[in-house]
């Protein structure tokens, strides 16, 4: 519950942040400081879920090559006991 409020808050804070105060009557007016901020870190962000996809696909590679290499062991393995 109590997460629940505070996210709730942050919300609401965010909203009166981005809001300009002669639109709303209130506000922060600090929207295009936020979208500046978004178009900065978002090219950064990206190349970081890049990296981090090439890092998994190479992970995921890496584990069909070992459960290849365990099967056709296992393969062998009850063929000689054949």
């Amino acid at each position: 519950m109590i997460a629940l409020i505070i996210g709730a808050a942050m919300i609401l804070f965010t909203v009166f942040a981005a809001l300009p105060p002669e639109a709303a009557g209130f506000g922060l007016g600090w929207g295009k400081d936020i979208l500046l901020f978004l178009r900065g870190g978002l090219p950064i962000f990206t190349a970081f879920v890049g990296l981090i996809a090439v890092f998994i696909g190479i992970a995921d590679i890496k584990d069909k090559q070992d459960a290849k290499k365990e099967e056709a062991a296992m393969n062998a393995g009850e063929n000689k006991t054949e």
